[in-house]
């Protein structure tokens, strides 16, 4: 059985890729960048250790309360925990789900590094956005991407680059409020600092 370690998850939101998705955000990056929008999400530590299938079930589940047309990776890293997530994406590949991952890691990293489950992971992804955000070098271009050096690979023919510009570009922020008064912020928290 599969694990996974997770900071957050949403069961459905529109600023986290194409559509409306479930988005999932994993414990634990060695990347650091500054600037980091996520900074709660980086240390390496234990926040909410669940099983692979527990999480596809919460996602087939979602996926019918909200008709969603894909889920999200975030993190944190998510190719710390490929093997989990790997069997997450295929899960969602077969209820019909896009799949979408954000990475630190440049795809010739993971070709060098060989991080294991990696390779399986991307096997079941429609889009990899990766790079490591760079504060220096502001992209306002282009949707969901942080920085002028990330880049979108398209590793299936479900999207192409229209997804990225087609119409207006906006940083969405979306504030969820739980039901114990808590609130969660996704989407583009820059916009909250302004």
């Amino acid at each position: 059985m599969e694990w996974l370690n997770l900071a957050a998850r949403l069961a459905c939101t529109e600023a986290e890729g194409p559509g409306r998705r479930a988005a999932i955000w994993v414990q634990g990056c060695n990347k650091r960048c500054r600037g980091c929008c996520n900074p709660a999400y980086l240390p390496l530590v234990e926040r909410d250790f669940v099983s692979a299938s527990s999480v596809l079930e919460w996602l087939e589940n979602a996926h019918h309360l909200h008709d969603l047309e894909g889920v999200t990776f975030l993190g944190g890293e998510p190719m710390l925990q490929a093997q989990g997530l790997a069997v997450v994406a295929q899960g969602a590949q077969l209820l019909g789900l896009s799949v979408m991952v954000f990475s630190g890691y440049t795809r010739a990293e993971l070709e060098v590094m060989q991080l294991p489950a990696s390779f399986q992971l991307l096997e079941y992804t429609d889009v990899l956005v990766d790079g490591m955000y760079d504060a220096n070098l502001p992209d306002l271009s282009r949707r969901w991407i942080g920085s002028k050096n990330q880049q979108f690979h398209y590793l299936t023919l479900r999207y192409d680059n229209q997804i990225e510009i087609d119409g207006e570009v906006e940083r969405m922020v979306e504030v969820h409020l739980k039901i114990d008064g808590s609130m969660f912020v996704n989407g583009w928290p820059e916009k909250l600092l302004h």
